[in-house]
């Protein structure tokens, strides 16, 4: 993928992919909005989860070894993958170990992230996608752009094209007469999948949350297909960020309030399920948990880009972007869009490629993300501290130059006023363009006009002048009222007692 600004420039000339974006966006965004307003409380629980999430990643070695006692304790297995590497070669190696070449898998960003279905290809396994939106980016041969909908760039008529081509080649066909209503490809859909759903032993998740007091899985999701493969597979794989632990019961209580509003604009979230190790003759026989690293250690380090893991996968913050909503999440080049993906993306992968060091940039900084996370994740200060160590790499030495230039003229008065003089005296020479790489910003912004004088050598001349006028004190001194004044303010500041006596009578 090119850097963003290449990206976004290309996505930005796609009329249909802008409509597309903008009518998906605000229609979740509405519906967000209005359910959020139902709740008196909505800044405390806002707040108890950012708690939660700050007071957990504190003492995440505690609580991830206290899931893994948990999920042991109720059958199950679990696995540490340090990397990508390893944890698509845990995966792979378990599913080899079924005997079976065909996996079903809930929708999971963690298993994006690691290009685990391309691992498993490798290894002459086919993974299904079975959430509807991950259905068609697969049948497309697309990438997903979004962390709620990930097919939110096409339309109706474009899905249905999908299906009615690419649907045979991996299973079910579609019918020959589907038309684009919402609810023949629901049913289209629906029909290929079960087939699916019905003959394969073997199931792939991501997981919400995990529970680390009695190692309890949970996945949210609207469909109904995720608890297929929750359910009737034999084995199951889940694959898990360590950052997805919660404490206890009570602590996942508060985000599955948080979380349907933020995400869905729903109340309450149409399919929560959950699982707990293994039950004998009920669900999967064998179930393991990957607990997944690969990066997030680095960034618990950074006292600053930390709140990032805070991040629960709603996408309201991609909801109410203004770059994501014109640019759409391909152009960020990662598993991970928007504004919360301009600061995990930076720090899970670093910033060594033109690519990954172009992300912190992609955000006008406006702070509707901060005020919408409903973890109270700070995306602009983030953006900016990864900025700063962008910026501190070699190929940005003359912007640092630039800045340290700058603070030392701000630093000293004399400096200053000299710069001041300096720019007022050659206004007639400023370009209305900027040239070189100044000339992107010039092309959408005007560069402000110089004053003939500044004010501060304004002040220097008419303040002694201005102040003589009105009767204003000098700097550092109290202005003292006459007598007969401060009587008359005191009257009407009290006009009641002006017409009273002391006991209030008149």
């Amino acid at each position: 993928m090119p850097a963003f600004p290449e990206a976004a420039r290309t996505a930005t000339r796609d009329a249909q992919l802008r409509h597309n974006l903008r009518k998906a966006t605000h229609t979740i965004r509405d519906k967000r909005d209005a359910v959020v307003a139902e709740l008196d409380d909505w800044s405390r629980l806002r707040a108890a989860g950012k708690a939660i999430k700050d007071r957990t990643l504190r003492h995440l070695d505690h609580y991830l070894e206290r899931l893994e006692e948990s999920v042991t304790a109720a059958g199950g297995t679990v696995h540490w993958a340090a990397d990508a590497a390893e944890a698509n070669a845990i995966v792979t190696g378990l599913v080899r170990a079924t005997g079976e070449r065909d996996v079903v898998k809930v929708k999971s960003m963690a298993t994006q992230e690691i290009e685990l279905n391309e691992a498993l290809a490798e290894a002459g396994i086919t993974a299904y996608e079975t959430d509807l939106a991950e259905l068609i980016v697969q049948l497309s041969e697309d990438l997903p752009s979004h962390i709620l909908v990930p097919a939110i760039h096409r339309n109706r008529a474009e899905i249905r094209e999908i299906f009615r081509d690419r649907m045979a080649a991996w299973g079910v066909p579609a019918p020959d007469d589907l038309g684009d209503d919402p609810r023949a490809l629901a049913e289209a859909a629906r029909v290929h999948l079960r087939e699916r759903f019905l003959r394969t032993r073997v199931a792939v998740s991501g997981a919400n949350f995990a529970v680390a007091d009695t190692g309890t899985l949970v996945v949210l999701e609207s469909e109904g297909n995720g608890r297929m493969c929750l359910t009737l597979p034999r084995t199951l794989i889940s694959v898990v960020g360590i950052e997805k632990v919660v404490p206890t019961w009570s602590d996942l209580e508060v985000f599955l309030q948080l979380l349907p509003r933020s995400s869905t604009g729903e109340r309450m979230n149409p399919y929560t399920s959950t699982w707990t190790g293994v039950t004998p003759g009920d669900g999967p026989q064998e179930f393991h948990l990957v607990l997944l690293d690969n990066g997030r250690t680095d960034v618990l380090a950074d006292t600053v880009g930390r709140q990032a893991l805070r991040c629960i996968r709603c996408s309201a913050c991609l909801n109410i972007c203004p770059v994501y909503e014109r640019a759409g999440g391909h152009a960020y080049g990662s598993v991970y869009p928007g504004p919360i993906g301009a600061i995990l993306t930076p720090q899970l992968r670093g910033t060594g490629s033109a690519a990954d060091a172009a992300l912190p940039y992609a955000s006008s900084l406006c702070g509707a993300c901060y005020e919408v996370c409903p973890v109270a994740i700070d995306i602009p200060e983030v953006l900016v501290h990864l900025r700063e160590e962008v910026a501190a790499r070699p190929g940005h030495l003359g912007e640092k130059a630039a800045m340290g230039a700058a603070g030392w003229v701000f630093e000293g008065e004399r400096r200053l006023g000299a710069a001041q003089r300096a720019a007022s005296a050659a206004r007639s020479l400023v370009p209305r363009r900027l040239p070189g790489p100044g000339a992107a910003w010039t092309d959408t912004r005007d560069i402000p006009p110089i004053p003939e004088e500044s004010f501060r050598s304004w002040w220097r001349r008419e303040g002694r002048h201005g102040r003589a006028e009105t009767d204003a004190p000098a700097p550092g001194q109290v202005r003292r009222e006459r007598p007969e004044q401060s009587e008359q303010a005191e009257r009407s500041e009290r006009p009641e007692q002006s017409e009273r006596g002391e006991d209030g009578r008149r």
